[in-house]
């Protein structure tokens, strides 16, 4: 009985000297009365830091809140430490950049899917243009060798020309979806030219690397241009949030690339691959050199929109005659 009060006495005396070994490191890391409490964030964080510097740590709840322990003969190389991290991070995370005003273009995203569809139902009519029937596939598809050859229409009109109507509906709801969110962010006018021109770019490409009988469709290749696109824009503007993270738009576009451009027999994954490839360098582009003006204002939006309207009709003119 008198044996087990001793080693009570004695765990409880060892206890209490271990407890003077240590000494709580003021929120402040100065010496001085306290005037705030450490957070549960702050807590972990400086915990992190000084195991990362191998200086023994623990923490409690006491009367004055939650506090970090170190070895007393510690305690000043762990403020030291401690003062180092808040003065690196200091201003961390930096706040968001400011957006650009957002411009409401829902309307016209949407008529332009119309008149996708539209132009879809029209190919499957028997038509007689400038004396001949018209094969709508054989004149606008994308043939590799026609394209080099220099039929360089074909680049714009294959991008409006689909194999079925569930070709044509995945590439309007999954397009419509990122275009509206482009053409809020650029306006309709310089989000569509982009697009277009992600498209073109990306069935030449796809035309140099292929055979000359390799003939492609769809307006998959535009879509994902305008997925390589908003990556692009949006790697940049958030550089800095991203910090060392900052692919991580471009890894995210590849992974829609992986998840919905590259599976079927009849899949054409180069013109898929190409078109996202040709966003992001057209992305890039825009946002280095004319993303500091911000979006157009009407008039040009208008303008571009015309553009857009008038290189899509010639081409078919083109095609056609």
């Amino acid at each position: 009985m008198l044996i087990c009060e001793n080693s009570g006495m004695t765990d409880k005396t060892d206890i209490e000297i271990e407890q003077l070994n240590w000494m709580a490191i003021p929120p402040q890391l100065e010496d001085g009365p306290t005037v705030r409490q450490l957070t549960k964030k702050q807590l972990r964080n400086w915990a992190l830091v000084l195991q990362a510097r191998q200086i023994p740590c623990r923490s409690e709840q006491s009367t004055q809140g939650r506090q970090i322990l170190v070895p007393i003969d510690q305690f000043q190389e762990a403020c030291e430490e401690l003062r180092k991290y808040e003065i690196e991070n200091r201003n961390w995370p930096p706040p968001l950049p400011t957006s650009p005003p957002q411009q409401e273009n829902r309307a016209a995203t949407i008529w332009v899917l119309i008149l996708l569809a539209i132009f879809h139902n029209f190919t499957l009519q028997k038509i007689t243009l400038f004396g001949h029937p018209v094969d709508w596939m054989a004149q606008g598809n994308a043939q590799a060798g026609k394209i080099l050859a220099g039929e360089w229409w074909r680049l714009f009109t294959a991008l409006t020309l689909h194999s079925g109507a569930l070709h044509l509906a995945s590439n309007m709801f999954v397009g419509g979806i990122f275009m509206l969110r482009l053409c809020r962010d650029l306006g309709s006018g310089l989000a569509w030219n982009l697009v277009l021109a992600a498209g073109a770019l990306g069935n030449l490409v796809n035309a140099l690397l292929q055979a000359e009988n390799h003939r492609s469709i769809g307006a998959s290749t535009a879509v994902f241009g305008a997925v390589g696109i908003l990556a692009a824009i949006n790697m940049l503007h958030y550089r800095v949030n991203l910090r060392h993270r900052w692919p991580l738009p471009i890894a995210a576009a590849l992974g829609l690339l992986a998840l919905l451009g590259a599976g079927g027999d009849t899949t054409d994954l180069g013109a898929h691959l190409f078109g996202l490839l040709a966003g992001i360098a057209l992305g890039l582009t825009y946002k280095f050199f004319f993303g500091k003006f911000g979006p157009p204002d009407k008039p040009t939006n208008a303008a571009l929109v015309f553009l857009a309207i008038a290189v899509i009709s010639y081409a078919w003119f083109t095609a056609l005659k």
